[in-house]
């Protein structure tokens, strides 16, 4: 992909590396130049001083065939507005935007544009750290809402249906790795014991999935 990111702190500078490294076409964009010793040594892809809302900047980083723009500068303003401009005015596929204050990650959200909320995203991490430390979320979607959590499943669910886990809107049992395989549970497959199974929860619903793998312990 050819990615262009607006902002060369240590957030855009390490996505940037790992970018690159993967063999990725990428353009960075900061209004600072000195942000450019923050890339690694030998750094194969380009840097464009100026603002990544100017038009004349991000044209010369080539976002006309862009696949996707990442807006992680410090300001909320500076990424709402660079960010729009790549999907309306240049119709990016895939942009994304760092925000600090919940009410600017709304306005994205009504904009149609995918954010990682700072302050909200680490709040709810440390909720769940402090209420649900055994169950680390794999991914996480969305503002968090919704999580992939894989589990062992205790001893006193072996035999039963792996669906009778499920909650409508809440908990799905999605797989199961069983023996070191993979596989897509059907809707009578059974629990069997060393089963690890990953589970598409929502975050509200972590205290209730963990009800259901801690009982056997009485916690």
């Amino acid at each position: 992909m050819r990615v262009i990111i607006a902002g060369c702190g240590r957030a855009g500078s390490l996505l940037a590396a790992q970018l690159a490294t993967e063999g990725h076409d990428v353009r960075i964009v900061d209004r600072v130049a000195g942000t450019r010793r923050l890339l690694p040594a030998g750094f194969p892809g380009r840097f464009h001083e100026g603002n990544g809302y100017s038009r004349t900047v991000i044209e010369a980083a080539g976002i006309e065939h862009a696949d996707a723009f990442v807006a992680v500068t410090s300001g909320d303003n500076s990424n709402i507005v660079s960010a729009r401009t790549a999907k309306e005015t240049y119709r990016v596929p895939i942009v994304l935007a760092r925000i600090y204050a919940p009410r600017s990650a709304d306005i994205c959200r009504e904009l149609g544009i995918p954010t990682i909320a700072s302050v909200r995203w680490t709040v709810h991490e440390f909720h769940q750290m402090l209420l649900h430390r055994h169950l680390t979320p794999e991914l996480t979607f969305g503002n968090g809402e919704t999580l992939l959590i894989r589990s062992q499943l205790p001893g006193y669910l072996t035999g039963r249906r792996l669906t009778e886990l499920d909650v409508d809107g809440e908990i799905r049992v999605i797989e199961v790795t069983r023996a070191g395989r993979s596989l897509v549970p059907a809707h009578n497959t059974p629990a069997e014991p060393g089963d690890l199974v990953t589970f598409a929860v929502a975050a509200t619903s972590l205290g209730r999935l963990r009800g259901f793998l801690d009982k056997e312990l009485g916690t």
